[in-house]
């Protein structure tokens, strides 16, 4: 989809994925290693190949990353600004808008909407998986003292308690942990929820790229997937995941009262995420 100063490329064949996010004059997403090409429909184990997945309803646990990575999505027939895609008794629509913002040559900005059709008091996890590139010395730019829920790969930086699923501390240093920094390859991956984080942003030299979600009445977080060479053990690789999200943890399963984002008695629920970057 081409927009003013901007494009967003989907491929509605593998996933509904974002591909490019070029924005501010750069492209954004990390574009994978190479592992696969083309739509992973059908595949039953989830492969990590760049730009943003939508997951949905989950984003760890069952199903891995999600229902939809390799489920294509179609054009709504009769609103074709809208795409779908169908899990089980659910259905997700999402379609974009955007362009320059007024009264500003150096801010550019896009916007996906969500719609989400399903039985009232379905529970769900939803995150847009996006992967960037970005250079060594990039920071995340979100509030000092927001809730940071580390999990469990993060157990051979610190002294992990038994049996917990995640570990609370504050951002930007949980647990003496500088998540806040992209710094050199280091061996690590860390995985973490930003909870009730609803707007981050990714410095990276001079530009800025900032994620902000809103779904009033529903818990809004910013997860975080730093891979400093850490993951996979047999080919690891680099990549900064900033992660809007519905929902206060990766794993449905996991999620106590208020964790999860719910439909309401109307069967529907709608959201909107706007990407915008600048220089700074």
């Amino acid at each position: 989809m081409n927009l003013p100063e901007n494009e967003v490329v989907l491929d509605l064949e593998d996933g509904g994925r974002w591909t490019s996010l070029r924005m501010a004059g750069r492209e954004w997403l990390w574009q994978g290693p190479g592992l696969v090409s083309g739509s992973r429909e059908g595949m039953t184990t989830y492969v990590d190949v760049g730009g943003l997945d939508e997951c949905f309803p989950t984003v760890r646990g069952t199903p891995d990353h999600g229902g939809l990575w390799n489920q294509p999505w179609s054009p709504v027939e009769d609103d074709e600004d809208w795409d779908a895609v169908q899990y089980e008794d659910a259905v997700l629509l999402r379609r974009f808008n955007g362009g320059d913002v007024p009264d500003s040559t150096e801010t550019h900005t896009i916007w996906a909407d969500y719609r989400l059709i399903a039985p009232a008091g379905f529970r769900f996890v939803w995150a847009a998986h996006a992967l960037l590139e970005c250079s060594a010395g990039a920071f995340l730019d979100v509030p000092d003292g927001t809730t940071c829920r580390l999990y469990p790969e993060a157990a051979s930086l610190l002294d992990w308690p038994v049996g917990a699923p995640w570990v609370e501390a504050s951002w930007p240093s949980p647990a003496g942990i500088d998540l806040a920094t992209y710094g050199p390859s280091d061996g690590t991956a860390v995985g973490a929820v930003l909870v009730d984080c609803p707007t981050a942003s990714v410095v990276d030299g001079a530009l800025e790229l900032t994620w902000s979600l809103s779904c009033p009445g529903q818990p809004v977080s910013t997860a975080l997937w730093r891979n400093l060479g850490g993951f996979p053990a047999d080919s690891s690789y680099r990549s900064l995941g900033v992660e809007p999200m519905l929902g206060r943890v990766f794993d449905l399963a996991e999620a106590g009262p208020g964790d999860a984002a719910v439909v309401p008695e109307s069967g529907e629920l709608t959201w909107r995420l706007v990407v915008s970057a600048r220089t700074v």
